[in-house]
């Protein structure tokens, strides 16, 4: 299996929460990581949340578990969800 990189990620929504997520990517690309991250705010209702360089950096390099390497496989990208992220 691939290794993937971690992105530890911080948004800010509307209403002054923070949402704590990982992006999870088979590229070691910030850039990239702030996109999928707006990407899936947006997909959830929070398209105007605040993503920076200062609150999506890169954390670690891994292996993907298999949830998360369906995710990457499908769209490019996974989310691990952590604190403040609404639940399925």
């Amino acid at each position: 299996m691939p290794i993937s990189h971690v992105y530890d990620t911080y948004a800010k929504t509307t209403k002054g929460t923070i949402m704590h997520f990982d992006v999870v990517l088979d590229e070691q690309d910030q850039e990239k990581a702030i996109r999928y991250a707006r990407e899936w705010l947006q997909s959830i209702g929070e398209g105007d949340a605040t993503v920076t360089s200062e609150n999506c950096y890169f954390c670690h390099s891994a292996e993907a578990p298999a949830e998360l390497r369906k995710q990457i496989d499908s769209q490019g990208y996974a989310i691990y969800k952590m604190e403040g992220c609404p639940r399925d």
